[in-house]
């Protein structure tokens, strides 16, 4: 998955200019609800305008707070001019990038596509995790070895399961791999969960959702 398949595209985005107020930005923050902007100027990316640093460069000021919003230029304030992701990055560079920043902006070139942001992250993990379709999730572990994946598929296609997501967590310091697989309910769970078993698959938990 790559990160053109979250671009909120910047037609669709609020932005600022280096030379806006704080004043102002703040203004669009409460309009709309949001915790952070994209600094523009022309169709050049700059930099994040967000709550948090625009109140803490007051907190460290001297001066009275309308004054300092009104004088202070999001240019002085912004963040992460350096911080961004390429259109054809992949998607799990934008779950590094969005741990501390509610969005990241999408660049080609210096000029500005758009943003990913922590919502649409967290959307695509539920996704992924198959949280919008009911079925059995099984969670498994299996000794990191050649050609487990592989087992998986086969008993997988053997007994016919639909499979809604599958993901794994590689626990190196166990030199074991964790497996998430979530597939739509049938009546055959029981005789799938002992294949597993006696293929060398440990079964953690069993959850129908």
């Amino acid at each position: 998955m790559f990160v053109k398949s979250a671009l909120v595209k910047k037609e669709r985005c609020f932005t600022v200019k280096p030379e806006d107020t704080m004043e102002k930005g703040l203004e669009l923050l409460e309009q709309h609800s949001i915790d952070a902007l994209p600094v523009v100027d022309g169709d050049q990316f700059k930099g994040i305008f967000t709550w948090y640093h625009a109140y803490r460069a007051f907190f460290y000021s001297d001066a009275q707070k309308d004054e300092f919003v009104r004088s202070t230029k999001v240019k002085d304030i912004m963040v992460n001019h350096d911080v961004y992701l390429n259109i054809d990055d992949v998607y799990e560079k934008a779950l590094v990038e969005l741990r501390d920043f509610p969005i990241i902006a999408v660049v080609d070139e210096g000029k500005f596509l758009g943003i990913v942001t922590r919502f649409d992250v967290v959307n695509q993990l539920q996704s992924a995790f198959g949280m919008n379709q009911s079925g059995v999730r099984i969670t498994v572990t299996s000794v990191e070895s050649e050609g487990r994946i592989g087992r998986l598929g086969e008993i997988i296609e053997k007994h016919k399961e639909s499979v809604v997501s599958l993901v794994t967590f590689d626990e190196t310091d166990k030199m074991v791999r964790r497996i998430v697989l979530k597939v739509k309910k049938k009546n055959n769970i029981d005789k799938f969960t002992k294949e597993l078993e006696k293929s060398g698959f440990r079964i953690l938990d069993i959850t129908e959702d």
